[in-house]
């Protein structure tokens, strides 16, 4: 059990990444503790949990991650349950429009906003609010979830700027944290996740064929990777951006 007695949180834990994310980190030891804006995907996740679980393990709690408040209070009752956290994982992200991928031109000021926030703030957040007594405990894992296309492409003004604001975010936050904490970004490729149902058939196929492993991502892709940067295993990886795509990386 690589993460025997380890406390995780996870942010987004009602969606298919972070779903996997808990349930993976939970298979290796560790206790649990897992939000989302859902409370009936949350419910569906600490459901799933408590299959192999028990109860005293899993701290579950409905929050929005860009309302500082609301996290205070997460993490609040994590360390009142659990007396630390060791391990973060900030998966919130995403666009919350019926269309994915939009020129530069057709994208309003609105959704440029709001892809921002909804990218950055939680992260910043989580980590600031979670880091402090990490940095007390001279112990912390913290993995943020960016995308290959944080290095350009086309369609992907806001997101990927957003995203490319996670990765230097991370990188950032590595310098000023460590040593004692280590701070990694996984830049996932396109993902069966909810986003993947917003795109037609020509689109996914023609990137499914741009990967040399030939299919999408799955959640539990992107799950073992984030074991790994969360375990000791990875002791001495800290400031790096882990693409998890098949092999796919855009280039300008």
């Amino acid at each position: 059990m690589r993460l025997k007695d380890k406390v995780s949180f996870v942010t987004g834990a009602g969606g298919p990444m972070g779903e996997a994310i808990a349930l993976r980190l939970a298979e290796e030891g560790a206790k649990i503790v897992i939000t989302d804006i859902s409370e009936n995907r949350l419910n569906q996740t600490e459901e799933k949990l408590l299959e192999f679980m028990d109860a005293d393990q899993i701290l579950a709690i409905r929050a929005n991650v860009l309302d500082f408040d609301e996290v205070k209070k997460v993490v609040e009752e994590a360390n009142n349950r659990f007396t630390r956290i060791d391990i973060l994982v900030n998966v919130v992200g995403g666009i919350r429009d019926t269309t994915m991928i939009k020129p530069l031109f057709d994208i309003d000021g609105e959704r440029w906003d709001h892809t921002m926030e909804l990218n950055l703030k939680g992260t910043f957040n989580c980590t600031k609010l979670v880091a402090q007594k990490m940095l007390q405990n001279g112990y912390g894992k913290i993995v943020n979830i960016s995308t290959i296309h944080f290095d350009g492409e086309k369609g992907y003004a806001d997101y990927g700027a957003a995203k490319a604001g996670v990765a230097s975010f991370t990188k950032t936050a590595a310098k000023e944290l460590s040593p004692s904490i280590n701070v990694n970004c996984i830049a996932p490729g396109l993902i069966q996740t909810s986003i993947v149902d917003r795109m037609d058939n020509e689109t996914l196929e023609e990137y499914r064929k741009k990967t040399l492993l030939g299919r999408l991502g799955k959640p539990i892709d992107i799950a073992n990777a984030t074991l790994f940067l969360v375990s000791d295993e990875s002791a001495y990886i800290t400031g790096h951006i882990l693409p998890v795509s098949g092999g796919v990386w855009p280039s300008l």
